[in-house]
């Protein structure tokens, strides 16, 4: 049966939710979020840890800086999705997941040696990021797969679209964020506008499939603020590729298994040099410079307010599907504006001092 515009776009739109990407990841949280001693300034979102104390940036800079950085992650994740549909149909998920990141760390980790050079890289936190990329970006793809497989891709996206409240009740958690009335109605307004963006389809049934994409969701969001977090002493580039790199210890344990329970793990056709091509664009751009948008936007706005970003993707697909030829959607449009308006409504205007308990 031939698939719809919307059923397409959906089913793409959820493939790197976990990830980078994304993401997905890509999406991934705010750079010191671990309570400290003494005085931690808090304005637009917390600048990456740098000291025993955090200072944030309360200009408008930052601001812009950081939602530039996310509708950069948001685009390259969304670029990838006509990809991943034409490869989706002779690649089964675990194969494609796999292939995806072993091909992003291939890239990347030669590009942040040459960068950064040999000595940080070897000196990185690699028990830590197996742990946090494995957990956090593999483990939370591979539940994005499962989910779409027992429910369908309009369910993920609508449970993917309460991401902002889930990175905002782990940033409480954290208590790297006090929450106000604006950043409270720019949550919601978020999450309105991501259920909009969706609204044009309806969901499957709910069940272990959507108790898997709210896995997914929660280790996206967790891993987006570990990534930006825990590895202080790296690049951006440094920590959005170790944490990627991570995710490999997911792929060690999955293909293995998934080959042992008798699914399939190879594609179902000769790989020719399209697929590479496509396969190439969907682990390089869509996941690993995703993922490095992300992490850095993370790092000026917080995991919460960046994660209202992935709320507008429907709509960045769309205008991608519309260059290959597909109609205009204004249910996704007015989504995406709702969106927008979100992201402005909780810009916090004022540095306010958060005082954190003692670690």
């Amino acid at each position: 049966m031939k698939e719809t515009e919307n059923d397409r776009l959906s089913k793409i739109d959820q493939i790197a939710g976990a990830e980078s990407g994304s993401i997905l990841s890509s999406g991934t949280f705010i750079q010191g979020a671990q309570p400290t001693k003494g005085l931690i300034t808090m304005a637009m979102s917390p600048e990456p840890v740098r000291g025993a104390d955090l200072t944030v940036s309360d200009g408008r800079q930052t601001a812009f800086t950081g939602n530039t950085l996310a509708v950069a992650s948001m685009l390259t994740w969304a670029a990838g999705f006509p990809a991943a549909e034409v490869l989706l149909q002779s690649w089964p998920p675990v194969a494609l997941f796999a292939a995806r990141m072993v091909l992003a760390v291939l890239v990347m980790v030669p590009i942040w040696i040459l960068i950064d050079g040999p000595v940080r890289v070897l000196r990185a936190r690699w028990g830590h990021a197996l742990f946090v990329g494995g957990l956090g970006i593999g483990a939370g793809m591979f539940l994005i797969l499962v989910a779409q497989k027992l429910t369908d891709p309009v369910t993920v996206a609508i449970i993917a679209s309460c991401a902002p409240l889930i990175a905002t009740l782990l940033e409480l958690a954290a208590r790297t964020r006090r929450l106000r009335w604006n950043f409270a109605l720019g949550m919601g307004v978020s999450i309105i506008g991501g259920l909009v963006a969706t609204s044009a389809m309806a969901p499957a049934q709910l069940g272990p499939g959507a108790a898997c994409a709210v896995g997914a969701t929660a280790l996206f969001c967790w891993a987006s603020m570990a990534t930006a977090r825990d590895f202080p002493e790296l690049s951006q580039l440094g920590r959005s590729t170790i944490t990627l790199a991570g995710g490999l210890a997911t792929v060690a344990v999955v293909v293995p298994t998934a080959g042992f329970l008798g699914l399939e793990v190879m594609p179902a056709r000769p790989v020719d040099a399209a697929q590479i091509g496509m396969l190439a664009f969907y682990a390089v751009f869509s996941l690993g410079l995703s993922q490095f948008f992300f992490v850095a936007s993370v790092g000026k706005l917080g995991v919460a307010l960046a994660s209202f970003h992935i709320n507008i993707a429907p709509f960045y697909v769309m205008v991608i599907m519309m260059a290959l030829g597909e109609d205009w959607n204004w249910t996704r449009a007015l989504g995406a504006a709702l969106v927008a308006l979100a992201v402005v409504l909780a810009q916090d205007r004022k540095p306010r001092p958060v005082h954190p308990s003692s670690a």
